[in-house]
């Protein structure tokens, strides 16, 4: 049984391209801070949350630990860890990476429903969950990050030879 993918663009992201766009997250949240704490979801938005805590000089930083064990299927989604001590996340700043269905992040606001949401990259089907994002892709759109590439040759886009 075979099932279609709904992603038919990608969107690699560098290293660097990262670092510069979570800066520009980090930003936007300065003028509407100040935080007391950034809650990092993981595993995707432990490094924004870093690079953000660095640049707004936060240092309480948590995480909330959400699993989804059958991710083809779009399977359950499970609390592994919430954050201590964030009671309903008044003056706090969620980070995520990336914000695709918005499942996650339904999740994580209902736990902290008074927290700013905050997340580098949003798709429009979980647009409605963050309170601020840096750059919006379209929801056919899979996004390859830094610690998920190695280096290796890429086809061309429009190939003009006609084997592999």
């Amino acid at each position: 049984m075979s099932t279609a993918s709904p992603y038919n663009k990608d969107f690699p992201v560098s290293w660097d391209q990262l670092h510069r766009d979570a800066r520009a997250l980090a930003w936007r949240l300065a003028e509407k801070g100040p935080w007391e704490g950034i809650i990092a979801i993981t595993r995707g938005g432990l490094v924004p949350a870093a690079i953000v805590a660095r640049e707004l000089e936060v240092r309480l930083v948590d995480t909330v630990c959400v699993a989804s064990y059958d991710e083809k299927s779009q399977g359950q989604l499970e609390v592994l860890k919430a954050a201590t001590g964030a009671g309903t996340g008044e003056n706090m700043l969620i980070v995520d990476d990336l914000v695709d269905t918005g499942r996650t992040a339904k999740l994580v606001r209902e736990m902290l429903p008074n927290a700013h949401f905050a997340t580098v990259y949003a798709k429009p089907a979980g647009r409605p969950m963050v309170d601020t994002f840096i750059t919006e892709v379209s929801q056919d759109t899979w996004i390859f990050f830094p610690w998920d590439l190695e280096l290796q040759f890429a086809k061309p886009i429009v190939s003009t030879e006609g084997g592999d």
